[in-house]
């Protein structure tokens, strides 16, 4: 018997299970291909750069969250210090491009290569550790590595990099005045994250890291090397989130340590899978649509005055999920589905 076959269920009752899951995967590929058809067109309809700011950054943070869903919804290593790679990304893109006149093409993924690397030579050791040990040990590496940053001159220190202002350029990912070329890398990047986990939802590594994050000792008895399974999924989403933190300094164009890879970004990136559904394709993108609008609402209308209220407000919002739907929002969509599947039953 496989490992497939065991997380499936019992034998007799595949067939069933196997032709739901494969009609649930081409309804949920079909609803991704006019979702992100229709956000194509938003651009067209939206000439307010405010709102087009804010839109920018919710996609750009959905798939910032959709990279951490890989690590900390389907393998279940609950990461809190994923600020740490979203800024290395920033950091190594700002520096290539400033002091050595390396594109972004170029910096971007030498950011993610270098946070995929370094996630895992850390998930060797801290792999072994379980439930709120890890997390805590995330947390410490990331602070330890934002005081670094703040010390270290070359890079700016605590006044950070401030990029210089050019022409608008696909070249450099560089553009002042028409931000629509950041919504449409966003976005790209966003449907590249959605689609690398609808893969991996049905792919001998999904169903490794499922058995992973369900019970270790079962999967290890059926031949699954956790350890190896908890240091791919780490690799995988620091080096996506490092992309993420990349385009994120050029769209703003200044970063600096708290900025980029203080812990308020490492929750950031962390609270839409925990709100809309962790370990679900969707999830992180339905809980970016509400936690990010509300934080850059709060930070623009209520100002220095209302310094930590998008913090209350999501920790209103985590609260009432965990009592009311701990499964997160996407559980709300697939009541229909199920109760029209016991209609027809």
């Amino acid at each position: 018997m496989t490992l497939e076959s065991t997380l499936t269920g019992p034998m007799e009752s595949q067939p069933e299970s196997l032709r739901r899951f494969a009609r649930s995967r081409r309804f949920d590929l079909l609803m991704a291909l006019l979702v992100f058809g229709g956000l194509c067109l938003i651009p067209l309809v939206v000439s307010d750069v405010y709102i087009m700011n804010v839109v920018i950054l919710t996609i750009l943070f959905a798939f910032a969250a959709q990279s951490w869903n890989i690590l900390g919804g389907y393998c279940g290593q609950v990461s809190l210090g994923h600020g740490l790679y979203f800024g290395l990304g920033a950091y190594v893109t700002f520096v290539l491009l400033s002091k050595f006149s390396v594109s972004p093409w170029i910096g971007i993924p030498a950011g993610g290569l270098l946070s995929a690397l370094l996630a895992y030579a850390i998930s060797w050791p801290f792999a072994r550790m379980k439930g709120h040990y890890y997390t805590i040990a995330t947390i410490v590496v990331a602070e330890a590595a934002l005081v670094l940053i703040t010390n270290w001159e070359f890079v700016g220190g605590a006044l950070g990099i401030q990029l210089p202002y050019g022409p608008d350029s696909w070249a450099t990912l560089q553009f002042g005045r028409n931000k629509n070329p950041y919504f449409y890398v966003a976005l790209s990047l966003a449907m590249s994250a959605w689609l690398i986990c609808w893969f991996i939802e049905d792919s001998r590594a999904g169903y490794w890291w499922r058995a992973v994050t369900s019970n270790p000792e079962a999967a290890q008895s059926l031949g699954v090397n956790v350890l190896r399974s908890k240091m791919a999924a780490s690799a995988v989403s620091s080096a996506l989130t490092a992309v993420a933190g990349g385009i994120y300094g050029l769209f703003v164009s200044y970063i600096d340590p708290s900025s980029v890879m203080g812990f308020q970004i490492s929750l950031l990136i962390a609270l839409p899978s925990v709100l809309g559904g962790i370990g679900t394709l969707w999830g992180p993108a339905l809980g970016a649509l509400i936690l990010i609008p509300i934080g850059e609402v709060t930070r623009s209308y209520a100002g220095g005055t209302g310094s930590g209220l998008n913090l209350a407000i999501y920790g209103v919002l985590l609260l009432g999920i965990s009592l009311l739907r701990p499964e997160g929002l996407v559980s709300l969509f697939r009541m229909p589905r199920k109760r029209a599947r016991s209609a027809r039953g």
